[in-house]
């Protein structure tokens, strides 16, 4: 090797790490109780209108079951997407993975980063997005008001810990 420093490089300890995730208030478990009872229901009632000759109804009640369990089910799919956020002193990196699967990324320089929060006076905060370079990354779009509020005050303090040690 002619001079060439080879030493590998290290990443420098993030200051800051967030995993952002949907919140969804119905458990797996709450969720095969809630469609067993709807089973249950409709199920009888689709066999009480199908005994009394009612063909139409009865194909309605189990039309209203596979629409619910549709509905769960992208209601599911969709809680899986989430935003990783780690911050370090040199790195705001912001990875953002969708329901299918797929991940963006993008990176930031802490020191030119800008975290924008929009509020509304009765609702709080509104949006939420990193911006610099150019660029402008929306954050937590799907959390509620109080984890965003959360989010914003903590990312705001490890943003101002970092610019001062600059």
């Amino acid at each position: 090797m002619s001079g060439v420093n080879a030493e590998p490089l290290i990443e420098p300890t993030p200051v800051f790490t967030a995993e952002l995730r949907p919140h969804r208030s119905l458990g797996r478990s709450g969720f095969r109780i809630l469609l067993l009872f709807t089973f249950a229901v409709c199920f009888f009632n689709a066999v009480l209108f199908l005994t009394t000759g009612a063909l139409p109804v009865a194909l309605f009640f189990g039309l209203d079951f596979v629409l619910l369990y549709g509905a769960f089910h992208l209601n599911y799919r969709a809680a899986r997407a989430r935003e990783h956020i780690s911050m370090s002193p040199i790195e705001l990196r912001i990875l953002k993975i969708s329901p299918a699967g797929k991940v963006r990324e993008s990176r930031y320089n802490p020191f030119w980063a800008r975290f924008d929060v929009d509020r509304h006076h009765e609702f709080g905060i509104t949006s939420m997005a990193v911006v610099g370079q150019g660029r402008r990354t929306p954050l937590g779009t799907f959390l509620g008001a109080e984890e965003k509020e959360s989010f914003a005050s903590a990312f705001t303090a490890a943003l101002a810990r970092i610019k001062r040690r600059i």
